[in-house]
């Protein structure tokens, strides 16, 4: 069962090479470099060559104690051995996943959104899409832009270049649902720059990103290197562990009802992809730490948790201004303070929200929900190529 509970490595075979790879994190002596004899050329060990107009010079294999998340130094072209050899399971995980929105059946959204659903639904509706959209664009370029570059180990940009093309994908599922059910795109993508609830929300994250996103930043200096890591938990943690968890319950609750079930099922995929997303992320920023013996400052962590939450509290109370059947504001807020703490415990830190209850006990099931469909009617929720196991 997919939990948002804990991220634990998913029980994934690695192949018999990428094993054997992995051995040499022991304390064994380095293995003599292998040299590859060309036609009139003896390519030897601390000798240089000459190819053409490039004069190369040989050099010692990569040993996978030397690498690093970020600062490394070694050769970041070099997948294996692995040093991380979690992140390289996140990849091969990440695409048994594989699914496109054209894949579920959406005429019965089609007739819910414009036969069943009341004025209220519609604004709690559209607006969701409105922000999702622009939350998935906002997720692709602080990974593809500002994060990615920084890393050092290629087993960790591999798996952060799938995240790319799938925060692309969600992306693209949201704009599918927008286009279905015959919305007026201009304006509900420009309702981030024209709702302040939507807009404070992406102005918050806009300010992580461009804080990290500069080329002059020295991730050797402490400071530079704290303000990464809390970028970094913000947009693992509270952008795609809290607001993307609570950004999918208000569809989920329509879909207890019998309603949206297709925009429900293309967010239940979306909900696979992001628990890897936010998982991935504190399993990084966690190593990032520990190779650094970096102290984070926790007055920083505890400004980033309330200037969330009161985000979340304008954006809850825009789009549940009238509350409908089972759900309301308050307990949109109050179960983003619940899953908040989830993320403080994931990550060692103290929780933000003491006392905050499961407000929708009903989420994590509903996330979850397996059922019998009709193929030609619509993709079981749970097909995944490869047969990927969340329990």
């Amino acid at each position: 069962m997919l939990t948002w509970d804990a991220f634990s490595e998913p029980d994934v075979q690695l192949p018999a090479d990428v094993i054997a790879a992995e051995s040499s994190e022991d304390s064994s002596p380095d293995p003599k470099p292998r040299r590859k004899k060309e036609a009139g050329q003896e390519g030897r060990t601390g000798q240089k060559r000459q190819t053409g107009q490039v004069e190369e010079q040989t050099a010692q294999p990569i040993r996978p104690e030397d690498k690093r998340v970020i600062n490394g130094l070694t050769d970041i072209n070099q997948l294996a051995p692995f040093k991380y050899p979690w992140a390289w399971k996140y990849f091969l995980n990440a695409n048994k996943n594989h699914w496109t929105p054209l894949d579920i059946n959406m005429s019965q959204d089609v007739y819910d959104y414009k036969h069943k659903l009341t004025d209220t639904e519609k604004h709690l509706y559209e607006n969701v899409l409105a922000y999702l959209t622009t939350s998935d664009i906002l997720a692709m370029r602080n990974i593809g832009l500002a994060v990615m570059e920084k890393m050092t180990a290629p087993e960790l940009q591999i798996y952060q270049a799938r995240q790319v093309y799938e925060e692309a994908l969600h992306t693209w599922t949201y704009q599918h649902c927008i286009e279905t059910l015959g919305l007026d795109q201009g304006e509900i993508y420009n309702r981030y720059r024209m709702v302040p609830a939507i807009n404070q929300k992406i102005q918050i994250a806009n300010t992580r990103i461009s804080s990290i996103l500069r080329t002059d930043i020295d991730l050797n200096d402490p400071d530079e290197l704290n303000n990464f890591i809390v970028a970094y938990v913000f947009f693992a943690a509270v952008f795609e562990g809290c607001w993307f968890y609570n950004g999918f319950s208000p569809i989920f609750s329509f879909q207890r009802r019998g309603l949206m079930k297709g925009t429900a099922e293309q967010l239940q995929y979306i909900m696979r992809d992001e628990v890897l997303h936010c998982g991935f992320g504190i399993r990084t920023v966690s190593q990032i730490i520990m190779e650094n013996d970096i102290k984070l400052d926790l007055s920083a962590i505890r400004e980033m948790w309330d200037e969330a939450e009161a985000a979340e509290a304008d954006y809850a109370r825009y789009i549940l201004r009238d509350p409908v059947l089972g759900y309301s504001a308050e307990s949109h807020i109050e179960h983003f303070r619940f899953i908040a703490n989830r993320r403080a415990k994931q990550l060692g830190f103290e929780a933000p929200f003491p006392g905050a209850q499961c407000a929708l006990p009903w989420l994590d099931e509903q996330a979850n929900i397996r059922k019998e469909k009709n193929f030609f009617e619509t993709r079981v929720t749970e097909y995944q190529a490869g047969g990927l196991n969340w329990d």
